[in-house]
């Protein structure tokens, strides 16, 4: 019999752990792997069960590269060794990357970038083989880009000239404000956010490239060439793979 009525938070937690124990039992999370770790309340179950898992001996010698401040100080808290993608240990090359997402498409397409991390979880995931999703039900859309906003890291001398032309893409842009801080967000990177939305879908693959030719944009949330494996987790206590 299934568990019934998951909170999210609940849901995470089974996300993360389900996906761990899965990987290692079909041998895609082994000993000597090179794992990028993500961001945000989804990831940090992940996080945390591949620390069990090392604890207890049934995986041994992972090096992590984590993608923000929060999963690198959550690393150092759960005894996981931690890398740069420029390390000699990784060099610039993941065997396995895990994240959460803020939205996932039919296509596995994404937005991330809820935390502002999205440049280093670009980073990482772009560059590993293997790419794994976890995620809560309500992150499973039909289509990204016109609910939950698109994250675009900027340099903040850009502001102006960006806005003007993701405006001509046809998007609504809002500099994103810190919460308990006066002003924008910094990002890990020195940058400033913004968070765009679009009033019809946008073609999310075409649209990564698009951004990402305006100068002064570091990098945006739409991630469409890296397609991952998902495990999403139900308020039924059940965890789908796709």
């Amino acid at each position: 019999m299934t568990n019934k009525n998951l909170t999210q938070n609940e849901q995470k937690t089974l996300a993360g752990n389900f996906a761990i124990d899965k990987l290692i039992e079909q041998k895609r999370i082994f000993s000597g792997m090179k794992i990028g770790l993500g961001t945000g309340s989804t990831a940090m179950p992940a996080v945390e069960r591949l620390a069990e898992r090392i604890k207890d001996g049934t995986i041994k010698d992972i090096c992590a590269v984590a993608t923000s401040f929060q999963t690198t100080i959550a690393c150092e808290n759960f005894g996981i060794p931690v890398f740069s993608m420029n390390a000699k240990e990784i060099g610039g090359h993941l065997d396995l990357a895990i994240d959460g997402a803020d939205e996932i498409n039919p296509k596995k397409q994404l937005i991330k970038g809820g935390g502002a991390a999205l440049l280093l979880e670009k980073i990482v995931a772009y560059n590993a083989d293997n790419f794994v999703i976890v995620a809560d039900e309500s992150k499973d859309v039909p289509s990204i880009g016109t609910c939950f906003s698109l994250p675009v890291e900027i340099i903040a001398e850009a502001r102006i000239s960006v806005i003007r032309t993701l405006e001509k893409l046809g998007a609504t842009c809002t500099l994103r404000q810190g919460v308990k801080k006066a002003g924008p967000v910094i990002t890990d990177n020195g940058n400033l956010i913004l968070d765009l939305l679009w009033k019809t879908v946008p073609n999310a693959a075409e649209m990564e490239d698009k951004i990402n030719n305006i100068v002064g944009v570091v990098e945006n949330g739409f991630f469409c060439k890296n397609i991952p494996t998902v495990f999403i987790a139900h308020s039924n206590g059940t965890v789908s793979e796709r």
